[in-house]
């Protein structure tokens, strides 16, 4: 890979990861437009890991609070809200986990295709704006239950279709839940780092034991590429989104389907 690539990519994944445009879909789609070869699964692991370090340190309270819950827990305490709110992203996080065990290769092998990506763009575009448009906003993150983690947790487990967009099912499951836009997108953003960190040491492991050269200097530029971008994108999003709302993306979601309709015709 050329540094224009691995800058490229990254920016892509750094921007695309938290806002709820599917950064899968783009990390497809960009190579596919511009003629690159895929840039392979080494530098997908970078990358995600990249946004893994963002989503830790723009949340490190609440990742703090989820330590001292996950404690708690083994301590035999279930009461305390840190305690729950750790339960509930560990629940949260099994749909997604057990999906990415057993499908993740043959999605990736069957899925990462264009065409697929126009489908789920358009379709869970519209959801997002419809979910954002008419859903109640009347629960914060405090109000969150066992039911409504495990309803998240199920789409995100969605996400591993590219173009879906793991925090934008999310973040449509929280609204539609009755969650307001900011809540709905910081439980989304929290219930990411337990998966994204899977991800990354499952697929790691795959390339520590496998026989691929791994180009590290490479990979560690893409590291803090798409870190830097990832934080500034959350910040971004959190800032905005109980102004802006979710229309703006879902608009995006449905000019990016077309664009590529064009361009497969």
């Amino acid at each position: 890979m050329t540094t224009l690539q691995i800058v490229v990519l990254a920016i892509v994944q750094g921007l695309t990861e938290f806002l709820p445009i599917s950064s899968s879909g783009h990390l497809v789609l960009v190579p596919y437009l511009v003629e690159w070869t895929d840039q392979g699964l080494a530098f997908d692991v970078a990358v995600h890991f990249g946004s893994l370090i963002a989503v830790c340190l723009f949340f490190r309270e609440d990742i703090m609070g989820l330590l001292r819950g996950g404690v708690r827990i083994l301590g035999g305490d279930l009461k305390s809200p840190q305690s729950y709110m750790a339960l509930a992203i560990a629940l949260g996080t099994i749909p997604a986990a057990a999906a990415g065990l057993f499908f993740a290769s043959w999605i990736e092998n069957n899925l990462r295709d264009p065409s697929i990506i126009v489908y789920t763009l358009a379709g869970y575009g519209i959801l997002m704006a419809l979910a954002d448009r008419f859903a109640k906003r009347e629960k914060g993150i405090a109000d969150i239950r066992i039911s409504d983690a495990l309803v998240i947790g199920v789409a995100q487990a969605l996400a591993l279709v590219p173009g879906t967009s793991r925090s934008g099912v999310t973040i449509t499951a929280g609204r539609l839940l009755g969650f307001e836009r900011q809540d709905a997108a910081r439980f989304s953003f929290l219930l990411s780092a337990p998966v994204i960190l899977l991800a990354t040491v499952y697929k790691g492991a795959e390339l520590v034991l496998g026989d691929t050269v791994v180009a590290w200097g490479q990979l560690a530029l893409g590291v803090v590429v798409s870190a830097i971008v990832a934080y500034l994108s959350i910040e971004f999003f959190m800032r905005f989104v109980s102004r802006i709302g979710l229309a703006p993306f879902a608009i995006y979601r449905l000019a990016l389907a077309g664009l590529i309709l064009y361009v497969l015709a």
